[in-house]
Parts: structure tokens; C-alpha cells; sequence
């Protein structure tokens, strides 16, 4: 059996779109199923759309995500390089070919020449006017003009373009592993442009010869090239090759389905639609990315998988091993897929509560190091096991966990409004004297000495537990008074209690 080889292609034209990066994972988990090749390719023919950053920021974006190829920019293999821009000199001989071959023709059209037609098209009534069957007989190119014309214009230089001579009437089909038959008449499509007046192929002719020669055997791409399929079966077929298996995958739709994902959508929304945060290098305007706003990969990257495909069952959380083995193009669906934010948060809060003890400690560990924070390991990963489940994204390690590390020096004045009455001091008072002489810190016995001294002193529990989770955090969050309590150890609890006292209410 053939190996499965798929590739992805992105252009190094700004940063990686989520909808890039669905693409990206859904070829990594086919070959990976298949026990295939998943190749990276840079498609920067458009030197004029090319954004310096780009390209690093694709590689950094896949390394986060945990999706590593096996041939590409970066890491070379036997179809080196992976940069087209570096293989620039292979694409003319197959332009040429295509020119021998009858399928392809030099167009000398200036751009006044092009605006023209188009002017004359729009006022006989045609809504979307084009370079093609029927109007290229009255334009400047090979067909029209004589083998010495041609020659001649060649020989002075004169800027040309080369087309491709699309098939007056013809069913063009498309086989595709989502969308089954796809028929297009050729009167559709127009005379592409294959190769530039600056010497550089377009992307149909790029695409198609990397990938005849890096041996691809499956296109797994977005919706956005269904319009283009038909012509690069026509190219498949003018070179003599056999095309490989195509998959479209539908595009990833706005919160409330009505059209396409967009950066002004997460701007609006206030969620992030890159990967990484992306600062433009033109404008200085920075967008916002999943990694910096304290998303864990594989909670990214398993939100992202279900976003067009469905396992088939009620499976929501997978690890990578398990999304590999469930995978299949055909459970992948043809309609659009609604982004919800909330349920990315929903699953960066199941991942996170997941995390061991000692993974969320490295986490709020160099949270607390940005801050100048430095504590004993034990201490912080005490925090780190009794927080983790109330934290939805990583710089929530933080606001859930600082009263351990930075004692309250205010108190919220809602809850000392609530809870804080004249008895409060003497009441904590004598609190603390009996937890002075208390030896065993741990949360049972702490919660058992609180409870006694609230039962044998006929209290309410909030007369007690309120005010003293103020005195301890500063406000009415966090965990159990009596875990609080066991983590901070009996001196700062006392300091603690001892400051409230002396400074609350006054």
C-alpha cells in the first residue's frame, strides 16, 4: 500500500488563523493514523503579500500546539526545500511544458489593457468579468497574435504573464472525500495566471508541482479552495499526473453562525483567534493568542479537533493518542462549525483541574517568579493542589491563589459591612488564642477546633467563619477557612488574625 503523505501549506502572510491551525491538526491526526507523513511547506510565491515574523510565527504556533512534522522548513527531508520561493527555478520548466503542450499561453495584456475588458464586460451586463474562453480572443497574448509576434514580444522583453487555456465546454470533476462529486463547467472558471512577469509561479502552479513531487497523496485543506479544485484537477491532468485524494473542510464560523471567524469577531468578543500573540510588524498593532491568554495546548488543541469533526459518540475530552485513533475524514462534516469561547474555556478548565500537583506548580511558580515571589516548593505545591480546580485559565493560578503569598493589608468593605460587628474583634480574639495552643495543623483538626469553639460558645457559623476568612484573604473567596488555614501554618494565621483585629473597623 502507498504511504499516506499530507502536507500543510500556509502562506507567511501575517499570523495563523485557528481555522490554519484546524487544518494543520486535522492532516498531522490523518497521517499519524495512517502511519504517514505530514510535511510542512511555505507557500511564498506573493513576495508583495509576504510579512516579515510570519514564517517563524507558523513554526512557534505548530511547536506550541504540539503538532511536529516530519519533513519541512526547518527540519529538511528528501523533497528539500520546503520553501517555494527556494524552488522557484523548478516551476518555469513545467510552465514551459504546459505551453508546448497546448495547454497553457503567453498574455503580453497590459493592466490598462485588463481594466479595460473588464470596463467593456460590465457595461454588456456580465456580473463577474474575467480572463477566459470567450474573452481572451480579443486580448494580447499567443492565441491571438502570430508565432513571430510571439517571438518577437519574447525576445524584447516585453512583461508577459503565462495563463492556462481552460477547455471551452467541459464537466470538470472533483472528487472530494466530504463533499463526494463536485461538477464545475468549465465556463466557471477562467485562464488562471500560472506564471508571473516576475518570474515567480502563482500558487496553482506551485501547488500542484510540490505536490506531484513531494509525493502527496491526500489535499486536506479549507473550504476557501473548493473554487480552485477544478482547475488543478485540469493541471493534474495537462502535466500527466495522477491527482491525490482531496478533503475540504468547512470553514469555522462566528459565535452566532453568520459567516466566517474573523480577528474583529475575538476583538469584539474578547477572545483570541490566533494561536500566539501576533504583533504586526507594519502597524505595531498586537492581537491577542491562546498561549498568552494562559490556554494549555492540548485543552486548545482537543477544543479544536470537534470544531467540523464528530467522533461519532459523546466523547468530548481526548488526548492526543486518542484523537489519532478516533480520527477519520469522513466523520468530518461539510457544514460550517459555530465558534463558542465559552466552551474553549470549558475545556481549558477540565485540563486544567486534570494537571497533577507538580504541573500546576510550575505553572504558578513562574507566575510568582515574574512577580519577585520566591517560597519553599512543599508551600507551593500545597497551593497549587488546593487552587487548580478554581483556576478556568492560567493567570487565574494567580487570582486565586495571591492571599497565600501576599498578606491582605486591606479587607473588602462590602463583606466588613455584612459580617464585621462590634463583638468580631474579641470573638477572633479568643479564636486565636486557642488555635496558639493548638499543635496539629491539619485541616481536620483545624476544622475540628473552629467547630468546637463555635459550638461551646453558642455562635452562629458565619459569626465566625465570614470574618475569619476576611481576616485571612481580605475578602469572601477562596477555599475552606480551615484548608486556608493549614496551608498558611499557625504563625501566619495568628499575624493574620492579629491584623485584622487592629486594623478593620478602625
Amino acid at each position: 500500500m502507498k504511504e499516506i503523505r499530507v502536507r500543510f501549506a500556509p502562506s507567511p502572510t501575517g499570523p495563523l488563523h485557528i481555522g490554519g491551525v484546524r487544518t494543520a491538526l486535522y492532516n498531522y491526526l490523518f497521517a499519524r493514523k495512517h502511519n504517514g507523513k505530514f510535511l510542512l511547506r511555505i507557500e511564498d510565491t506573493d513576495q508583495t503579500r509576504y510579512v516579515p515574523g510570519a514564517e517563524e510565527y507558523i513554526i512557534e504556533s505548530l511547536k506550541w500546539c504540539g503538532i511536529d512534522y516530519d519533513e519541512g522548513v526547518g527540519i529538511g527531508g528528501p523533497h528539500a526545500p520546503y520553501r517555494q520561493s527556494e524552488r522557484k527555478e523548478l516551476y518555469k520548466a513545467y510552465a514551459a511544458e504546459l505551453i508546448n503542450n497546448g495547454h497553457a499561453y503567453y498574455a503580453f495584456d497590459t493592466p490598462e489593457e485588463l481594466d479595460q475588458m473588464r470596463e467593456r464586460l460590465k457595461a454588456k451586463g456580465v456580473a463577474t468579468p474575467q480572463y477566459d474562453a470567450f474573452t481572451r480572443s480579443e486580448m494580447v497574448n499567443s492565441l491571438t497574435l502570430s508565432a513571430d509576434e510571439t517571438k518577437a514580444k519574447l525576445n524584447s522583453w516585453s512583461p508577459y504573464v503565462i495563463r492556462i487555456l481552460i477547455p471551452e465546454n467541459e464537466e470538470i470533476l472533483v472528487n472530494d472525500l466530504i463533499r463526494g462529486e463536485v461538477n464545475v463547467h468549465s465556463s466557471r472558471l477562467d485562464d488562471k495566471v500560472l506564471f508571473k512577469s516576475d518570474g515567480m509561479p502563482t500558487y496553482h502552479l506551485a501547488n500542484i508541482v510540490d505536490d506531484h513531487l513531494m509525493e502527496i497523496t491526500h489535499v486536506i485543506r479549507g473550504e476557501e479552495w473548493l473554487p480552485s479544485a477544478p482547475l488543478h484537477v485540469l493541471l493534474y491532468r495537462y502535466l500527466g499526473w495522477q491527482p491525490p485524494l482531496f478533503a475540504h473542510l468547512p470553514l469555522l464560523l462566528k459565535p452566532d453562525g453568520n459567516g466566517k471567524l474573523s480577528k474583529r469577531d475575538g476583538d469584539r468578543l474578547g477572545f483570541p483567534v490566533f494561536p500566539l500573540k501576533w504583533t504586526d510588524p507594519f502597524s505595531g498593532e498586537i492581537s491577542s493568542g491562546y498561549r498568552e491568554s494562559g490556554y494549555l495546548p492540548h485543552a486548545f488543541i482537543n477544543m479544536l479537533a470537534l470544531l467540523g469533526w464528530n467522533p461519532g459518540t459523546e466523547q468530548e475530552v481526548f488526548s492526543i493518542d486518542e484523537l489519532i485513533g478516533a480520527f477519520s475524514i469522513e466523520r468530518v462534516g461539510k457544514s460550517g462549525s459555530k465558534f463558542d469561547p465559552e466552551k474553549a474555556r470549558w475545556f481549558n478548565h477540565h485540563y486544567m483541574s486534570g494537571l497533577p500537583d507538580k504541573e500546576v506548580s510550575i505553572l504558578l511558580g513562574n507566575i510568582l517568579k515574574e512577580k519577585g515571589i520566591e517560597v519553599a516548593h512543599e508551600f507551593l505545591l500545597s497551593v497549587s493542589a488546593m487552587i487548580k480546580d478554581r483556576a478556568v485559565l492560567i493567570p487565574d493560578l494567580w487570582d486565586q491563589s495571591h492571599y497565600f503569598f501576599v498578606a491582605p493589608d486591606s479587607w473588602d468593605e462590602k463583606v466588613v459591612q455584612k459580617f464585621w460587628k462590634p463583638e468580631t474583634p474579641a470573638l477572633l480574639q479568643k479564636l486565636s488564642e486557642i488555635l496558639t495552643n493548638t499543635d496539629d495543623f491539619t485541616v481536620d483538626n483545624i476544622d475540628s477546633v473552629i467547630k468546637g469553639y463555635i459550638h461551646d460558645n453558642g455562635l452562629g457559623m458565619g459569626q465566625i467563619m465570614n470574618t475569619l476568612r476576611l481576616a485571612l484573604v481580605g475578602g469572601s473567596f477562596g477555599p475552606g477557612v480551615s484548608a486556608i488555614i493549614s496551608v498558611l501554618g499557625k504563625n501566619e494565621t495568628l499575624t493574620r488574625i492579629d491584623k485584622a483585629i487592629a486594623n478593620v473597623g478602625n
